[in-house]
């Protein structure tokens, strides 16, 4: 692998990962605005926050897998936790 290839998938992966990260933060705020709404019977208000905290979550999810094959964590063993 050259240096200019790992540095390719390097940013690809750490620019996914920044991505996944962006969208569980969106998610994290509707569901708050889902959760105040919902204190004040906004049935309506409700509904649409968590929709988009659920399509920002499977944003998030989908990215995070992407970073994961890109910069081949999922190849990799994961180390022996270490007793102590």
């Amino acid at each position: 692998m050259t240096t200019d290839h790992y540095q390719e998938v390097h940013y690809t992966a750490a620019t996914l990962h920044r991505e996944a990260a962006h969208h569980f933060e969106e998610a994290a705020k509707h569901h708050i605005e889902a959760a105040s709404a919902d204190d004040g019977d906004d049935v309506t208000m409700t509904s649409v926050h968590a929709y988009l905290a659920y399509g920002h979550q499977l944003q998030a999810v989908h990215c995070a897998e992407l970073a994961a094959q890109a910069d081949g964590s999922m190849d990799e063993e994961l180390p022996e936790p270490i007793e102590g």
